[in-house]
């Protein structure tokens, strides 16, 4: 009988990709139960991790890839907030349309969208394209999301916009909540 020749198997060669709020990580699950699978400290990961996200506003979820090396070290990867995070604090929302042709969330003006992608920009996965696709991008992502792109906007108009546009949301959530109960009564 010959053995066979068996390679050494890399079990970590994807690694773990996760969102975790700035500043937020903690030992315990799911991240703890995560990482734990893949050997890696889970208390000097946090610690790691909190302090390299000490530029973010606590809470901030951010994306995040962790590769595992053979000898149980880890790489931390972590990208900005994603684009419609920061589409929505821009336009100072809290959700995006429930029909993104018919209704109008939130406004932005190119500006905000320049900024957006500059910060984009310096992202693994962004790094190799051009600024304009990337502010192409974040305009089709807004419309999508019911944010509007314009030249300008008057601050004064902009608040009462937005204060219709609460008491808007207020009204969706409550029919949300109304249609979700009557279904729960059809099924008892």
């Amino acid at each position: 009988m010959s053995k066979k020749a068996v390679s050494k198997i890399n079990h970590f060669k994807n690694g773990l990709f996760t969102h975790i709020p700035a500043q937020m990580a903690m030992p315990g699950p799911p991240l703890g139960t995560q990482l734990g699978q893949l050997g890696v400290n889970i208390a000097n990961f946090t610690k790691d991790f909190n302090l390299k996200t000490s530029v973010f506003r606590p809470g901030v979820p951010l994306p995040c890839h962790v590769t595992i090396n053979p000898d149980r070290s880890y790489n931390l990867t972590i990208n900005h907030p994603y684009h419609t995070y920061f589409l929505k604090q821009a336009a100072g929302v809290e959700r995006g349309a429930m029909e993104s042709t018919k209704e109008v969330v939130g406004l932005l003006t190119r500006k905000h969208i320049y900024e957006i992608a500059k910060i984009k920009s310096q992202d693994q996965y962004w790094q190799m394209v051009d600024l304009k696709d990337i502010c192409e991008f974040l305009i089709d992502a807004a419309y999508t999301m019911g944010i509007r792109v314009v030249d300008s906007i008057d601050p004064e108009e902009y608040k009462e916009f937005l204060d219709n546009q609460r008491e808007i949301v207020k009204e969706q959530k409550e029919e949300l909540k109304a249609a979700r109960e009557a279904k729960l009564l059809r099924t008892l």
